[in-house]
């Protein structure tokens, strides 16, 4: 019963993470869009390998053709400077779940901790992979101070208000979802 319980959680966060790929806020170069909320809940109300897991078959349905990205899909999308953005949410989502999963009753500082460790690794992941596509891909080199103004400094403000307001959602959600797993 608890592994029919994680896949279908799974499906319904792909599902979320398409959605939250088109509810977006456009900014210069990298849109905020709500994934990164959907991705850290993933990982945090399912455990690291279950939110890993959305993550990358929103990603498999994304290469396949599907246009659940925010710029469409295809498997040439690896080739968008933002693609980096989605490896990191993988990763992100990962790490997120492991660390809160290692307490029994995490406390607001362990959500924090663990979105905000989340929110470094995609955004890490993700201005590493525009820097490397601009230079060595598209052949538009992209400036230290660009990259950090455009990819960082204009898009993490939102971010870290979602990391906040997902610390209070996973906080009332987590129980409930741990109480269904020992049903």
């Amino acid at each position: 019963m608890k592994k029919t319980k994680n896949l279908v959680m799974c499906a319904l966060f792909v599902a979320l993470i398409a959605v939250g790929a088109f509810i977006r806020i456009p900014i210069p170069v990298v849109p905020f869009t709500l994934q990164f909320l959907f991705t850290m809940l993933a990982g945090i109300l399912l455990g690291g390998k279950y939110g890993a897991l959305s993550v990358c078959v929103y990603m498999i349905i994304g290469l396949i053709g599907l246009p659940i990205f925010t710029e469409g899909g295809g498997i040439f999308y690896i080739f968008q400077p933002t693609f980096g953005y989605i490896i990191g949410f993988a990763v992100g989502a990962w790490v997120t779940g492991t660390i809160v999963h290692r307490a029994k009753a995490p406390g607001y500082r362990r959500l924090l901790a663990a979105n905000f460790t989340g929110l470094a690794i995609v955004y890490s992941m993700g201005m590493i992979y525009y820097d490397l596509i601009s230079n060595l891909y598209l052949g538009t080199p992209i400036g230290v101070w660009t990259l950090f103004l455009y990819c960082f400094i204009l898009a993490v403000p939102g971010d870290i208000v979602l990391c906040i307001v997902a610390a209070v959602i996973e906080k009332r959600l987590l129980p409930v979802i741990r109480q269904m797993d020992h049903e």
